[in-house]
């Protein structure tokens, strides 16, 4: 038998699940004792360059309430031609294409190695991928011939047949019409006036004109009239759109002094949203939109034109003084739910010093599956680089974006999912596996998720229904299927499949064997994605309190302890780490605002409750490397204690890279040893965290940003920050003379957080 540890990596490697228990107790009751629910971190398009997908479409149960796929867990009797589904027991027969089947002649999706399958549906006719920039003219010179330079780069790579469509917008919204020739043509809508999709539809002439008797009808994809004149392929209008993009000006109005630029970019999104839901409904399309400012006008605004009203901070916030937050909010709401009717992903790439109003707008992407990249100016390697990575290929040569998705969850009967966390939307599809609790998005078992990457990946809740009284036999096992429907970039239609499945124990005899199944690494991601989806609804303290509450929970169900003797307690190897895993999740910026504006924290926890498991611990609890002349480097504590003067560190912490230099090193540098060619090591151990630091940011998405500091700069705060404050000006005179750097905090340290976990663990009063 395997470690749990191979056979967690084995399932994250073949099906990109990752489990909070890995052995299920098989009654309701014993699950809630367990305190972390039974849930998964799901990765839907996880690559595999070892699965090619099959050329035919799937066979289903026959039951209409079940419609589970044929998978490896099922019972087959190979001469009678019937298999039976593992989720609802019924009985079904082969289809014809099936008669040469044996036990030694099996189709894929019987094989136990593939417990994921992708299969490509030949139905419906393909349509081409769509990308509509959306972009802002209130910008400065510079960054608006940066944006225009990124934006013809990305024409480059765009396949051919890709359909580009341009809006840009200041105090008026200019739709601009691609098949013209010779003359530059658009609409203009002014940026105060609300529209109806309809009317939106009506003025660009979307509609069909309406006979006598009859209304208007919104012209259908394939009427070239609509769709070509706004939304054209690239390979038609390369030369025009480049000219185009060359040739935009700043917003022409001029902005008082004392004032911010009009931006309407409320209503250019709406306009966006409409077009394409008059042309192109039910596809797979991209809205990008690129804002350098906040919106100051019309339907959507989040703060005035006057520069002498801030715009809103948590402050503000909190004492409901942001005047504009709850009408702004609820418009970018129903907008972002009409895209996702569609299909529609909606990227924000917001560049500037001050907010841009993320905050409010969040949810177009944070409901479609979207992009959000957040930077200081579209000047930057930062934003330039990130964007080119929007467009990158896979192995194959395609690209990693799909568009249109859903994901639908079966379950067998003991289990019933409560619901998911990411970058989704629900279906609303009710059905028998779908539960009355509902954690994240729940009361359905059907997501849509209009923009994927192969990394982005949800979190799943279940609940087992099993009762206490109503043992499940001896040797069974739960299952659950994902069944993700998708357009690939190459423009088919493609169905992934992937079943799992685990054993039921009875948690009152196996309690040894359910607690040694437990996979801390994904429970603390898939309880912080709990605690980030609350921060959005909740006051801060009430969430870091639920979080301690569930902690300490876990601690007295587990911990081996005796009774009110803090130094007795012992928690096993499966769960020694997640305590600090907490510990540092309650410092992040997912859930402290302090010193993070919201749009900060709007960017923070967007990225979080759509990445995969390893970046989402990296975000938690960075990484911290050691560079010395004493050996190779090493991975080392997060804690003051590892910042010597004789060292450089190097901190990943996702979204910043951080190189920190030691007071000696630093003044080593300073005096320039490492250009004396005696010196030659030390020129190799400034070199080599750089060169790591580089091999980082050539994959990562959105591109890091850099810090490169030293003992006592300004900067340095992003690495004190972030350790563990084990010594503070607090306690550096108690201890003697320790190694290591004082911290001036107020913060508790890792080692009071246990010492008080552990006395409220064993406390006889709990």
């Amino acid at each position: 038998m395997a470690t749990y540890q191979e056979f967690i990596q084995q399932n994250e490697d073949r099906d990109g699940i990752r489990c909070s228990w890995n052995l299920w107790p098989s009654s309701r009751l014993e699950a809630t004792r367990l305190v972390v629910p039974v849930s998964c971190l799901y990765t839907p398009l996880k690559e595999r360059p070892d699965l090619p997908p099959v050329q035919y479409e799937p066979v289903l149960c026959s039951r209409a309430s079940c419609k589970a796929v044929l998978n490896p867990l099922c019972q087959v009797d190979f001469r009678a031609k019937i298999w039976a589904c593992n989720f609802c027991f019924q009985r079904n027969a082969f289809p014809p294409s099936y008669a040469g089947i044996s036990d030694v002649n099996q189709p894929a999706e019987l094989m136990p190695q593939f417990s994921t399958i992708e299969y490509i549906v030949q139905r419906g006719s393909p349509t081409p991928l769509i990308f509509l920039y959306v972009v802002d003219t209130c910008l400065e010179e510079e960054d608006l011939q940066a944006l225009k330079e990124s934006l013809q780069m990305s024409l480059s790579l765009l396949p051919p047949n890709a359909l580009v469509g341009l809006i840009t917008f200041g105090r008026m919204i200019q739709v601009h019409e691609l098949s013209c020739e010779g003359i530059a043509k658009s609409y203009v809508f002014r940026g105060t006036k609300e529209l109806t999709p309809k009317q939106i539809q009506e003025m660009l002439g979307l509609m069909k004109p309406a006979t006598s008797g009859q209304q208007g009808k919104p012209l259908g994809p394939h009427d070239d009239s609509a769709s070509c004149r706004f939304l054209q392929p690239v390979e038609k209008v390369d030369m025009n759109l480049t000219d185009l993009l060359g040739e935009l000006q700043r917003d022409p109005w001029p902005v008082p002094q004392g004032k911010r630029p009009l931006r309407s970019t409320g209503i250019a999104l709406s306009i966006a949203v409409g077009l394409l839901e008059g042309t192109f409904p039910n596809t797979g399309a991209r809205i990008m939109l690129f804002t350098g400012g906040p919106p100051t006008q019309g339907p959507g605004m989040v703060v005035g034109d006057e520069l002498k009203t801030p715009i809103r901070s948590w402050h503000d916030i909190q004492k409901d003084n942001a005047r504009h937050l709850k009408k702004a909010t609820k418009y970018y709401e129903v907008l972002a739910n009409r895209a996702a009717v569609n299909g529609h992903g909606v990227d924000i790439y917001a560049c500037a010093l001050d907010q841009t109003g993320l905050l409010e707008m969040k949810c177009l992407s944070n409901l479609t599956g979207g992009h959000i990249v957040m930077g200081d100016s579209f000047n930057t390697s930062l934003f330039k680089q990130t964007f080119q990575r929007v467009f990158s290929k896979d192995y194959s040569g395609e690209f990693r974006m799909a568009f249109g998705g859903t994901l639908e969850v079966k379950t067998s009967r003991e289990l019933k999912v409560a619901g998911t966390i990411g970058p989704c939307v629900s279906l609303n599809t009710k059905g028998p596996c779908v539960s009355d609790n509902e954690m994240g998005v729940g009361g359905t078992c059907q997501w849509k998720i209009c923009s994927l990457t192969p990394a982005t990946t949800l979190a799943l809740y279940f609940e087992v229904v099993n009762q206490h009284n109503a043992p499940v036999q001896q040797g069974g096992r739960g299952a659950i299927q994902f069944v993700t429907q998708y357009q690939h970039s190459n423009t088919q239609r493609r169905i992934r499949v992937t079943t799992m499945a685990r054993n039921w124990a009875d948690a009152q005899s196996q309690i040894q064997h359910i607690e040694s199944s437990f996979d801390q690494e994904a429970s603390a991601v898939l309880m912080a994605r709990l605690g980030v989806f609350r921060a959005e609804s909740e006051e801060g303290p009430d969430v870091l309190r639920w979080l301690d509450r569930q902690l300490i929970r876990l601690c007295q169900k587990f911990g081996q302890f005796n009774k009110d003797d803090p130094n007795s307690f012992r928690l096993s190897e499966s769960l020694s780490l997640y305590p600090q895993f907490m510990f540092h999740l309650r410092r992040s910026p997912f859930l402290q605002v302090f010193n993070n504006s919201p749009d900060e924290s709007s960017y923070y926890r967007h990225h979080f409750v759509r990445q995969d498991l390893t970046q989402s611990l990296i975000m938690m609890q960075p990484i911290l490397y050691s560079y010395s002349f004493y050996g190779p480097p090493e991975p080392v504590l997060l804690d003051s204690s590892s910042i010597l003067p004789d060292r450089i560190l190097l901190m990943d912490t996702f979204f910043q890279l951080v190189i920190f230099h030691g007071e000696t090193i630093a003044q080593w540098r300073k005096a320039g040893y490492q250009e004396i060619p005696e010196y030659e090591n030390f020129k190799q151990l400034l070199q080599a965290p750089l060169d790591d630091a580089e091999e980082i940011m050539q994959t990562r998405f959105p591109m890091p940003r850099y810090v490169d500091t030293e003992h006592g700069g300004s900067q340095a705060r992003f690495l004190l920050s972030k350790v563990n404050p084990s010594q503070t000006h607090n306690n550096l005179y108690a201890w003697g003379q320790e190694s290591g750097a004082p911290i001036l905090t107020d913060d508790v340290s890792l080692q009071v957080f246990m010492d008080h976990l552990k006395k409220l663990a064993v406390s006889s009063s709990a």
